[in-house]
């Protein structure tokens, strides 16, 4: 149980790591979302 409560409190960085972390997976989601996307416009375009 002492070894749970060093690593629950270990200056803050934890809890970075769980906010962080949702926000950089949401923002890979949509790096990936907008490439398709682009692709998408790129290929219903018609050739110049």
């Amino acid at each position: 149980m002492r070894a749970l409560a060093v690593v629950a409190h270990q200056g803050g960085w934890d809890e970075i790591l769980m906010v962080a972390g949702p926000i950089l997976v949401i923002v890979a989601v949509l790096a990936v979302v907008k490439r398709r996307v682009d692709a998408q416009v790129r290929d219903r375009e018609p050739p110049a």
